[in-house]
């Protein structure tokens, strides 16, 4: 979609790659494949884990750090149910999103608001089958390309730069620190107090 709607309908000869969470496995993968054309990968918490020699391994470990089954906190719980345990999740989503006007004018109730935020209102929309395949082929299927991508970047000489929060719990830091570590020149800068959202959303300047 990206190639053919913006790269080729534009005919872009050189630009710069932005993207956040699960989205920075497809940028550094779309990077790659134009590293020729490509100034700059600026990535925000990104979850890269280490490859491994056996590819299912390392899905494997990254489902267990990003979603591993457990009972507490209940957005943890949540992400549990929809990673594990697919034909709960599915039955959920279909009573949740099927109605999803009804709930946002409960979440407007709740919150005495007359518009929501973007993010609540996503939230109601957001079906099992895109939640599913985000996180079992994006993020557990791409994991095992991460290396391969970033080592095509680092031969180009594309900059590449990480922004991470140093309260994120959703992608701990530790993945944008393995990132430095294997690969020196990227530069990692860490934001004090920030999370997974703030990092971004209450940054705006």
């Amino acid at each position: 979609m990206i190639e053919k709607f913006v790269i080729s309908l534009f005919q872009l000869s050189s630009f710069h790659v932005v993207a956040h969470s699960m989205g920075c496995l497809i940028a550094v993968a779309l990077a790659a494949k134009y590293s020729k054309f490509v100034e700059s990968v600026t990535m925000v918490a990104p979850p890269y884990f280490p490859c491994v020699k056996d590819g299912t391994s390392t899905t494997s470990m990254v489902l267990k750090t990003l979603a591993g089954k457990t009972l507490w906190p209940p957005k943890a719980f949540g992400g549990s149910v929809m990673s594990w345990y697919e034909h709960v999740g599915r039955c959920f989503c279909f009573l949740f999103c099927r109605n999803h006007r009804m709930w946002d004018r409960v979440l407007m109730l709740l919150t005495r608001r007359r518009k929501l935020n973007f993010m609540e209102v996503d939230l109601t929309r957001h079906t099992h089958h895109t939640a599913w395949h985000c996180m079992h082929n994006v993020i557990c299927g791409g994991a095992k390309f991460m290396d391969d991508y970033l080592e095509i970047l680092n031969r180009s000489r594309v900059k590449v730069c990480i922004i991470h929060g140093d309260q994120d719990l959703v992608v701990p830091l530790e993945c944008s620190n393995n990132i430095k570590i294997k690969f020196p020149e990227v530069e990692l800068d860490v934001i004090p107090n920030a999370d997974h959202v703030s990092v971004i959303l209450r940054r705006k300047k």
